[in-house]
């Protein structure tokens, strides 16, 4: 589905931003920040689809690609 949604121009520079800061283009981040917000009303809600799980899990790692791959004896009880 496609809308058209009309921005303040306030909204619109801090989606930019945001967009810019994460490399990822201004539809994705808004895409992210709508499933995000419905995400967020279903949990309230009482009710989660298996859809909306995953939408969240995805936005939850997203951006986690760059983080190194580290071994698991570089974790120890103390270092938390």
């Amino acid at each position: 589905m496609t809308i058209h949604v009309e921005l303040k121009p306030e909204m619109a520079a801090q989606l930019a931003a945001v967009a810019s800061a994460q490399g990822l283009p201004l539809e994705k981040v808004a895409e992210r920040l709508l499933q995000e917000a419905l995400a967020s009303r279903s949990v309230l809600g009482g009710t989660l689809s298996v859809e909306t799980f995953h939408a969240m899990l995805k936005s939850l790692a997203s951006g986690s690609e760059a983080l190194p791959n580290l071994p698991t004896e570089t974790f120890t009880r103390e270092s938390f």
